[in-house]
């Protein structure tokens, strides 16, 4: 369902967390660029929770997985425990996910953008649109690029970078706390030796971009505050949401009607 393997230049969004307002001015800014059509366009994770409009978000998401074909994403820590929460996914019961997403993921900003009572995950199950089901199941654990790799939260330091995307690949809901989407050390590790692409992660919200030779965090916001940050690649070039597109007719406005003027 979401491409996994992709070229060609790239436009990376951190972690939206729900804000949807700002995620329509960074979409408001690629959709003003002449390459805009030609530019894949790849979510980081965390696309809901703490946030207010995590339906929103989602919406904004599946509609442009819909009409820009270059469009893919990877799950975040946020992603796999909703999912799990809703049984979209089966997790062992050790994983106790429902507990951990009610009890400190920020999860009551969820229900309450989709009108569900807090921590009533049947009803939010039964109620969740059949496209953001979709990206909650499916959302693969990486991405790979001729010269970059994306992963929500960075790769073990001490795992040949080989191995770890077999495991990325197959996606293993049966670990706890997979490392790739939940540590907040790996980030800033060394990569691991045979590993000789950029390194784009999340997951760890940063005052802004960090970019250098081998590793790029775009987390700006980590669904608290500050302006969410895009990173244009191979140019290396960062748009926040603090910094809106000229005058145009944005390309999402149509998802809001009338919640448009809201945001």
């Amino acid at each position: 369902m979401f491409s996994t393997s992709i070229s060609g230049p790239v436009a990376v969004i951190g972690d939206v967390h729900g804000q949807s307002e700002k995620l329509a001015e960074i979409l408001g800014q690629l959709q003003s660029r002449d390459d805009f059509h030609d530019r894949w366009v790849v979510f980081i994770g965390d696309l809901v929770d703490r946030g207010p409009d995590s339906r929103g978000t989602l919406d904004m998401v599946a509609e442009l997985l819909r009409t820009h074909e270059r469009t893919t994403l990877i799950a975040g820590n946020h992603e796999l425990a909703m999912a799990a929460s809703l049984n979209l996914i089966e997790t062992p019961p050790y994983t106790d996910w429902r507990k951990r997403w009610l009890a400190s993921f920020g999860s009551e900003a969820t229900f309450d953008s989709y009108g569900v009572e807090r921590g009533d995950c049947e009803t939010l199950a039964a109620q969740l649109p059949a496209a953001h089901a979709d990206i909650l199941r499916h959302a693969p654990w990486c991405i790979d690029h001729p010269n970059l790799f994306f992963v929500h939260a960075g790769l073990d330091p001490y795992m040949p970078f080989a191995a770890q995307r077999s495991v990325l690949e197959q996606r293993d809901f049966s670990l706890n706390s997979p490392g790739w989407l939940f540590s907040k050390r790996w980030p800033f590790e060394p990569l691991p030796a045979d590993c000789s692409k950029c390194v784009i992660s999340g997951h760890v919200p940063m005052p802004e971009v960090q970019i250098d030779a081998q590793r790029i965090l775009v987390d700006t916001t980590g669904g608290v505050g500050g302006d969410l940050s895009c990173v244009l690649l191979p140019e290396r070039t960062v748009l926040t949401s603090g910094a809106p597109a000229p005058a145009r007719k944005p390309l999402f406005s149509r998802l809001f009607g009338r919640r448009a003027a809201a945001l």
